[in-house]
C-alpha cells in the first residue's frame, strides 16, 4: 500500500538533502497531478499555480510524510486541500478571460461537437463540485487524478470496501444531478 522500494530510495535521499532526487521526485508526479487540478478547476492557469503551491506545502512538510501512501497520494491530498482553500479565498480581482476558460477546440470537431464537449464538461464539474467535500475527494481522487483505491483507503484510514461504497454513492449522486441538469 506505501511505497515501492524505488520511491522509498527516492525519498530517503529527498531527506538526505539529494536534490536530484527532489527534481526526479517532481518530474514523476508534476504532470499527474496537474492534470487532476486542471479538471478538478478547470482553469489551466490556476491549476499550475495551486501545483506549485502544493508542491511548496509539501517540502515545508516533508518531515512529517511517513510513507504510508505513495507520494503522489500524499501530493494529491495537499493539492487537493489547496483547491479547496483557493475555492473558500474571498475573490479580489475578476478575470478577464473568467474562471470557465477551456482548452481550443480540436479543429477536426464541429463547432456543434465541442460547444456540446464544452457544455458537458462544465456540466460534469459542476456535479462533482456539489458533492459534498468527503465524496468529491473520493471522485475527484480516483477518476480526475488516477488514484487507486487502495491508495485512497490507505490515505482516508479505511477499508478499500468503504472507499468503492462511498465511490458507488457519490456516483449515484452524479448520475442523479446530471439527469435532472439534462431534463
Amino acid at each position: 500500500m506505501g511505497e515501492s522500494g524505488d520511491e522509498r530510495d527516492l525519498l530517503e535521499r529527498i531527506r538526505s538533502g539529494d536534490r536530484a532526487a527532489a527534481e526526479a521526485l517532481v518530474e514523476r508526479t508534476y504532470r499527474p497531478l496537474y492534470a487532476s487540478l486542471v479538471r478538478l478547476c478547470g482553469d489551466r492557469d490556476l491549476a499550475a499555480d495551486l501545483t506549485q503551491e502544493a508542491f511548496r506545502r509539501a517540502w515545508q512538510s516533508f518531515g512529517a510524510f511517513d510513507g504510508r501512501s505513495r507520494a503522489l497520494t500524499w501530493l494529491y491530498r495537499i493539492a487537493y486541500n489547496a483547491f479547496l482553500n483557493q475555492l473558500r479565498r474571498p475573490r479580489l480581482t475578476t478575470p478577464l478571460d473568467g474562471p470557465e476558460s477551456f482548452p481550443a477546440p480540436d479543429p477536426s470537431e464541429s463547432v456543434e461537437e465541442a460547444l456540446a464537449a464544452s457544455q458537458t464538461l462544465r456540466c460534469l464539474r459542476a456535479a462533482v463540485l456539489a458533492l459534498p467535500d468527503d465524496l468529491r475527494f473520493l471522485v475527484t481522487a480516483r477518476y480526475w487524478a488516477g488514484l487507486s483505491v487502495r491508495e485512497i483507503a490507505g490515505d482516508e484510514g479505511v477499508s478499500t470496501v468503504a472507499i468503492r461504497k462511498r465511490l458507488k454513492r457519490a456516483l449515484a449522486s452524479l448520475e442523479q444531478t446530471l439527469e435532472r441538469r439534462s431534463s
